[in-house]
């Protein structure tokens, strides 16, 4: 195929039911494209070619069987190692499949290796220690955005249509927003995090993927969505196609607007200019746009969730240290993840619980704004995607702080509240980055979220894939 990479899941699997290609076909056009430009990019850092190809006769007559497909470097495939993106799991190899994995297996996806991460997911950009830089296709002096950094380079750079990502503070719609995909943070409980996870992350953490296309997201979870047996949460149920219903009749929205930043940063004047765009195109639509302060206190919402992550955190590498009776040293982990550690295990039991309660009820107000409101619109970024090495997490903490906060800052608030949010690829800057717009709805809606997304790709279509030179 000649043409793959122009091709989403969707697409390629319905050429694959009219038998106008073929499994084997797809998947030596992906490694073919890997070959080529994953020395560039870095996106792929264990491959699993060889059993992609053998596989290739097995695969379940799912609804997308034979799509190429890839796996974030923080979940369990049977036999293949999970680095976590870190030196201290680098020998660890699971026996078993993640839940979402064995999903992603029975639906015919064809897994042929895992993308590049940050250390255990932990930042917001992808260039670690373990696994090395991961660089952006569109512009590869620029990084894609983390944590699933890999995924979304693989995608942007059509190695495979659509990958799997992962989302605890905005690590799906960040490199979405980057490399200009789409990214869907589904509803809290919607898709399972087990056998090895209950609640990542105190609940904020759920897993999904990038895409390049609407259609291709709601596709994907389709094949996800719904808990198992013993999941601490269930989403909403819903028996409908979310595929089948993105393309659903859409009434008059009403559309709350807020473009402050939660770490207080101010907003770039490109994200800024692209939330313009987007409201511009949605009074078009017919749907009514308003600017809207959301009910946030910005002091009582960081405690809350940056307890949560820290303790978490600490629990994580304490627990992988435990069984190879190690100390966490900058021998093992880095900079600012053993920064994480050491203020993560100095929390207490209470102090936990009260930011897990406060948490609780940050999602009951949002739940409240919500009975005014259908869709937020924002940012996804407070700024266009940053040169490689400017958010390094070895750096001095104070100098990572502050970037951070100058990176980061509409994405994590729908983590905490569970709430589905998606980033769409609506704005280029003059030099060609993607720039990112989210919309969040109510919990439990993404439904809506697809319709208005599928309106704006027919409205504000986007180029697919990128040329990486």
């Amino acid at each position: 195929m000649n043409d793959y990479e122009q091709y989403d899941a969707v697409a390629l699997a319905e050429l694959v039911k009219k038998g106008e290609t073929t499994p084997n076909e797809l998947i030596n056009a992906a490694i073919d494209r890997a070959e080529s430009i994953n020395p560039t990019i870095n996106a792929i850092v264990t491959p699993i070619y060889d059993v992609a190809r053998e596989n290739v006769d097995h695969l379940p007559q799912g609804p997308l069987q034979g799509i190429p497909f890839l796996i974030k470097d923080l979940n369990h495939v049977a036999g293949v190692p999970t680095s976590m993106g870190s030196r201290l799991f680098q020998d660890y190899v699971p026996e078993h499949d993640g839940h979402v994995v064995t999903r992603f297996k029975n639906a015919g996806l064809n897994i042929m290796g895992k993308t590049n991460t940050p250390e255990v997911g932990l930042a917001a950009t992808t260039e670690s220690v373990a696994l090395g830089v991961c660089r952006n296709p569109w512009n590869i002096d620029h990084t894609p955005g983390g944590s699933s950094g890999g995924a979304a380079a693989s995608v942007a750079a059509g190695i495979v249509p659509v990958a799997h990502a992962t989302d605890g503070g905005g690590s799906i719609r960040i490199p979405a927003s980057c490399c200009g995909l789409v990214g869907l943070k589904p509803s809290r409980g919607r898709t399972p995090l087990g056998p090895d996870v209950g609640e990542g992350w105190g609940g904020m953490s759920t897993g999904h993927v990038v895409s390049r296309t609407v259609r291709d997201s709601a596709a994907l979870l389709d094949v996800i969505a719904g808990p198992m047996p013993g999941d601490p949460y269930q989403g909403p149920s819903d028996a409908s196609s979310f595929l089948s219903r993105a393309n659903d009749h859409l009434g008059p929205l009403r559309v709350a607007v807020d473009c402050r930043a939660f770490t207080g940063q101010p907003t770039h004047p490109e994200c800024l200019g692209a939330v313009q765009r987007v409201a511009s195109m949605l009074t078009q639509m017919g749907h009514a746009v308003d600017e809207q302060a959301l009910p946030l206190d910005h002091e009582e919402w960081g405690f809350a969730v940056s307890s949560v992550i820290l303790a978490n955190v600490a629990h994580t590498i304490l627990t992988r240290c435990e069984s190879l009776g190690a100390e966490p040293s900058l021998d093992y982990v880095e900079q600012n993840t053993l920064r994480s550690v050491e203020i993560g295990r100095q929390l207490s039991a209470t102090q936990y619980v009260k930011g897990i309660q406060r948490m609780h009820r940050l999602s009951r107000e949002m739940a409240a704004f919500m009975d005014d409101w259908d869709v937020i619109l924002s940012p996804t970024l407070v700024c266009p995607p940053v040169k490689t090495g400017w958010l390094d997490p070895n750096d001095d903490p104070d100098i990572y702080g502050s970037r951070f906060g100058a990176y980061w800052g509409f994405t994590n608030l729908y983590n905490a509240t569970g709430q589905p949010a998606i980033s769409l690829p609506l704005h280029r800057t003059a030099e060609g980055l993607p720039i990112g717009v989210q919309l969040a709805a109510r919990y439990g809606d993404e439904a809506t979220l697809l319709q208005l997304a599928t309106q704006l790709e027919a409205g504000m279509p986007w180029p697919l894939t990128a040329k990486v030179e």
